[in-house]
C-alpha cells in the first residue's frame, strides 16, 4: 500500500534522510518460489544455507517439540519473508531480535523482522515450535506416519511443513544438523552420520550431520525401535541400515535386500561415478505404505517393498537416485524425469548385470506390452503435469528414452554421459533441456527429436524410435541393395527380471 505525504516537500526530504535506503526500497519476498507445479512452494528472497534443527519428541503422543535456527542469505532487500511450515509457533528471532509472524494459506508461515533486511547479507532465523504432526493435515492428507513406536518423516514432494520451518523447494538446497531427544529404549534416525549419541535422565539425544546440500523434502526423521546394523564400504564409507522390530513377516527380506546397500553402492560408482555423500543406508519402519523414498544418504523402504521376498532392485533404485534426483536435483518438479527415468534404467542396468535380461530386452517388453491406445502412451515423461508426476511412464516410458539414448550415441558415449552428468552438476539442479544439451556435447550428436519423440509427445511412438541407428542404417543405399530381410522377429519374451522390477513401482505410488 502506498501513502500519500502530505508534508511539506523540504520536510519529506529530510525524512528521507534519515530512512535507511533499504527500508525505503524493500518488499516482501514471493510466497512461492514459482514453480507451476507447485504454486505456494518454497519462498522468494531468500536462500537457506544451513538448518540446525534441535527437536524432541514423545512417541506415546507424537508431540514434538523444536528449535529451528536457519542460516541464509537474502537475495532481495527484504520487509518480510515467508517459510513453509504447519505447526505451532511461540516466537521467531531474526538476527536476535524478535520478529512478528503469522500464518497464510495451508502452509504459509508469513514473518516480519524488526527491522527491514538488506539485499545480499547474511540472516540468522531462529523458529521455536511445538505441535502433534499427525494431527496437521493439508487438504486432508499428511506427510508424517504414525508407528507403533513412533513417527516417521519421508514423503514426496512434501515433509518438512510437518517437521521443521523451511524454504521447502528443490532448488534451495542446504546442509543439516539434526539433534533429536527422545525417550531412553528409542532411537532416532536421520540423515547423514551420527555425530553422538548421549543419554541423561531418561532420554538420549541423537545428533546427525548432513554435510552436502540437501533438498528439504529429503531430510528424513524416525523415531521408533529399531534393529541397527553398521558396515563399511571398501572406501571407508559409513553404512548405518536400521529396521523396526516389529516388522513381522516382512523382517527377513527387508534384511536381505537392504543389507546389500554397500554392494550396490560400490556396482553404482562403476556406472555413475563417486558417490556423492559421506553415508550410505536404508531404514525400514513399520508404517502402512508401500512406497520408498530416496531420501538423502539413508533411503526410506515401505515394508510392502517386501511383502513377495527380498527385492534388491528396490535398493538399486534408491541409491540410484543419490546421484540421480539427490545430487543433481530437479529445477521445477515438470523435469522429474531426471530423478525417476535413470532410477528406473538403472534397475534395468542392474538386471543386465545379473544376467536376468538386457535393459534392451526390458525396453523391448516394456513397449511392446502396451499397447497403443493405453493412456500410459499419452503421458509426456518430460512434462507429465502435476496429476501425472509419479504415473508409470515416467518412469518406464522414461527409461526406454535412455535406452534409446544409449542406442543412438553407442556405449562408449553413453556411459560416458552417465558418469559425467552428476559430476557435471553435483550438488546442483537441472531441466531436462540441460541433460539433452549435455548428452548431445559429449555424443556429437544432435538429439532434439529423439528426446521430443520419447519425452515430449504423446501417442506411442514408432518402434523404429527406440532404435534410431538401425533404423536409419536399414534406410542406407547399401542396405536396400541387400536381398529381403526375413520375416520379422517373434514378438520379445518376458526378461526374468521384470516381475520384481515391477513390484518396485510401488515406490511412485506416494498415497496422495
Amino acid at each position: 500500500m502506498h501513502r500519500k505525504v502530505i508534508a511539506p516537500s523540504v520536510l519529506a526530504a529530510s525524512l528521507l534522510l534519515v530512512i535507511p535506503a533499504s527500508a525505503a526500497s524493500s518488499g516482501p519476498g514471493a510466497p512461492g518460489i514459482g514453480d507451476p507445479y507447485y504454486p505456494a512452494s518454497g519462498n522468494g528472497g531468500y536462500d537457506v544455507s544451513h538448518y540446525d534443527l534441535r527437536l524432541k519428541y514423545q512417541p506415546a503422543t507424537d508431540l514434538l517439540e523444536g528449535t529451528a535456527t536457519l542460516l541464509a542469505t537474502t537475495k532481495q532487500d527484504l520487509s518480510r519473508f515467508n517459510l513453509d511450515f504447519g505447526l505451532d509457533v511461540s516466537e521467531i528471532r531474526v538476527n536476535g531480535a524478535k520478529a512478528k509472524f503469522a500464518t497464510s494459506g495451508d502452509h504459509e508461515l508469513v514473518v516480519t523482522p524488526a527491522k527491514p533486511l538488506a539485499r545480499n547479507t547474511p540472516v540468522t532465523v531462529v523458529v521455536k515450535y511445538a505441535g502433534k504432526p499427525s494431527e496437521f493435515k493439508v487438504d486432508g492428507w499428511s506427510a508424517w506416519q504414525r508407528t507403533p513406536d513412533g513417527g516417521v518423516a519421508a514423503q514426496e514432494p512434501d515433509s518438512a511443513v510437518w517437521w521443521f520451518p523451511s524454504n521447502d523447494h528443490p532448488t534451495d538446497k542446504a546442509t543439516f544438523d539434526v539433534s533429536v531427544n527422545v525417550p531412553d529404549g528409542t532411537q532416532a534416525i536421520s540423515n547423514g552420520v551420527l555425530q553422538s549419541q548421549t543419554s541423561r535422565l531418561g532420554w538420549t539425544r541423537y545428533n546427525w550431520r548432513s554435510d552436502k546440500p540437501q533438498a528439504t523434502y529429503l531430510a528424513t526423521l524416525a523415531v521408533g525401535k529399531f534393529d541397527i546394523t553398521t558396515d563399511r564400504t571398501a572406501s571407508g564409507l559409513p553404512i548405518l541400515n536400521a529396521y523396526s522390530k516389529d516388522l513381522g513377516a516382512n523382517a527377513g527380506a527387508a534384511r536381505a535386500s537392504v543389507e546389500r546397500t554397500g554392494e550396490v553402492a560400490e556396482w553404482l560408482e562403476e556406472v555413475f561415478g563417486p558417490y556423492p555423500f559421506n553415508a550410505l543406508g536404508g531404514y525400514v519402519p513399520n508404517v502402512t505404505a508401500g512406497f520408498a523414498l530416496e531420501t538423502q544418504t539413508r533411503p526410506f523402504y515401505g515394508p510392502r517393498q517386501f511383502q513377495n521376498g527380498a527385492n534388491v532392485s528396490v535398493v538399486v533404485h534408491e541409491l540410484a537416485h543419490q546421484w540421480y534426483g539427490d545430487s543433481v536435483s530437479v529445477e521445477g518438479w515438470k523435469d522429474i524425469w531426471i530423478n525417476e527415468g535413470f532410477a528406473r534404467y538403472s534397475q534395468w542396468l542392474w538386471s543386465e548385470k545379473e544376467g536376468e535380461g538386457t535393459a534392451q530386452e526390458l525396453a523391448d517388453w516394456a513397449y511392446a506390452t502396451r499397447p497403443a491406445e493405453d493412456p500410459f502412451w499419452q503421458v509426456k515423461p518430460g512434462d507429465p503435469g502435476p496429476e501425472n508426476q509419479f504415473h508409470g511412464a515416467v518412469y518406464d516410458r522414461g527409461a526406454i528414452a535412455v535406452q534409446a539414448l544409449r542406442n543412438e550415441v553407442g556405449d562408449e558415449a553413453f556411459f560416458r554421459i552417465l558418469k559425467g552428468w552428476p559430476t557435471a552438476r553435483a550438488h546442483g539442479n537441472a531441466r531436462v533441456g540441460d541433460f539433452v544439451r549435455y548428452a548431445e556435447k559429449i555424443s556429437g550428436k544432435p538429439l532434439g527429436q529423439l528426446f521430443e519423440t520419447w519425452l515430449y509427445t504423446p501417442g506411442k511412438p514408432d518402434a523404429s524410435a527406440l532404435n534410431p541407428s538401425k533404423a536409419k542404417a536399414a534406410q542406407s543405399p547399401s542396405a536396400r541393395s541387400l536381398p529381403a530381410a526375413p520375416a520379422a522377429p517373434a514378438a520379445p519374451v518376458e526378461p526374468k527380471s521384470w516381475k520384481k522390477i515391477a513390484e518396485t513401482n510401488a515406490v511412485h505410488d506416494h498415497g496422495h
